[in-house]
């Protein structure tokens, strides 16, 4: 008797042990509670939230005729009018109401059909290629449009300022503008025939418009 009430005794407790015991499948998911190794992702799929992709709006235009940071979103990379494409050149003074106007015109010299977007680069530069005067700001009011040119067909940029003799600003007088066709970093040279133009940034500052189809006259 007394091994019977031990034996029954024994299979009680293996009993409640099993039932609190929690078991899974091999290859299953873990038992609730229990924790599974995190994956880190890195390489070049992996995200960084710091950091910004592509976007479809416009990237800013770096100024001092170095292009822009990114291509137009309008314009292809192979439709684009790239810098060996094109000559640079500057039309002459059209003033009005105290103010100087130049054309800046980009002119397609190329044997293919290519498209400008936007703004192109300018900057001031002296006789070694250094800026001498704030770089022109943008008629961000005036409507970017594509202009595609044909072998031998132009685009032109407004470049205008007030005559700093009525402001009162100190001036130099550039040797050259660089000129940068959007969305190209490398500038070309154009010999300035302006005379002078402020030099603080405060006054009589200069401003381009984006570029429109013609030359400007």
């Amino acid at each position: 008797m007394t091994h019977r009430r031990t034996l029954l005794v024994a299979l009680a407790c293996c009993a409640a042990l099993t039932g609190c015991t929690s078991h899974t499948p091999d290859g299953g998911p873990p038992a609730v509670g229990s924790t599974s190794p995190t994956s880190s992702v890195t390489g070049p799929g992996a995200v960084d939230s710091g950091t910004s992709g592509p976007s479809s709006e416009p990237a800013p235009t770096a100024s001092g005729g170095t292009g822009t940071a990114a291509p137009s979103p309008t314009v292809p990379t192979g439709r684009r009018c790239h810098t060996s494409e094109v000559r640079a050149s500057l039309g002459p003074n059209r003033p009005g109401a105290g103010q100087s106007g130049f054309a800046i015109v980009l002119t397609n010299g190329s044997r293919r059909t290519c498209t400008l977007y936007g703004f192109p680069g300018v900057a001031f530069v002296n006789g070694a290629g250094e800026a001498v005067a704030p770089d022109p700001e943008r008629a961000t009011d005036q409507q970017e449009q594509a202009v595609t040119l044909s072998p031998g067909d132009s685009a032109w940029s407004t470049l205008a300022y007030t005559n700093p003799a009525i402001t009162g600003a100190t001036t130099v007088t550039p040797a050259a503008l660089l000129v940068t066709p959007p969305d190209e970093t490398a500038p070309i040279p154009v010999r300035w025939t302006g005379g002078k133009v402020s030099n603080t940034g405060k006054a009589s500052v200069p401003w381009v418009s984006p570029l429109m189809p013609g030359n400007g006259t």
